[in-house]
């Protein structure tokens, strides 16, 4: 089975792979590592800040790694904002009967309310380097993964009253 955590920045995407590798065994891959790589190498000259640009540049790499593990009969967690909504487009139908996919939001009354929360947890993985939240960022980067699921049929995770990282894998198991 192959699993796919979307979403938008600091909601713990990184957190919920590392819980279902540890649950499932399955290993997972951080787009960021894959980003980094393509960025370090100069294989393109998208840089950090270029993430929308970044999402499609990279992921007909990401589909290929996919397709290769399902032919390859192996399990694999891959997670990062750089997955498209659309990301079924990519995949016949033999192929996705083996891809379960959710995003992860958080709501905005959620971010208002624990920013401070989300700053705190923001390195709990993973080490962000210069990482300065911009809560109206963080806002509409969420409402647009949101209105993004609903137009291509994704499931969406919401953070909206509590932060709960087995709540999410029980959502993400559920699929």
């Amino acid at each position: 089975m192959i699993y796919l955590i979307g979403g938008s920045s600091h909601v713990g995407k990184t957190l919920l792979a590392q819980k279902l590798m540890e649950k499932t065994g399955y290993p997972y891959t951080s787009l960021d590592h894959l980003k980094m790589g393509f960025i370090r190498t100069g294989m393109t000259d998208l840089t950090v800040e270029d993430d929308l640009e970044m999402r499609y540049w990279m992921w007909p790499f990401v589909v290929e790694i996919i397709k290769t593990a399902i032919e390859n009969n192996q399990n694999m967690i891959i997670e990062g904002c750089y997955i498209p909504a659309e990301w079924k487009e990519s995949f016949s139908e033999e192929y996705l009967s083996h891809i379960k996919g959710i995003f992860i939001v958080m709501s905005e009354s959620y971010i208002r309310t624990h920013l401070s929360d989300i700053e705190g947890f923001a390195n709990v993985i993973e080490k962000r380097l210069d990482d300065e939240l911009d809560i109206e960022r963080l806002i509409a980067c969420s409402a647009g993964f949101m209105e993004d699921c609903a137009e291509c049929d994704v499931p969406c995770f919401v953070i909206d009253e509590r932060f709960s990282v087995d709540d999410m894998l029980d959502a993400i198991l559920s699929l």
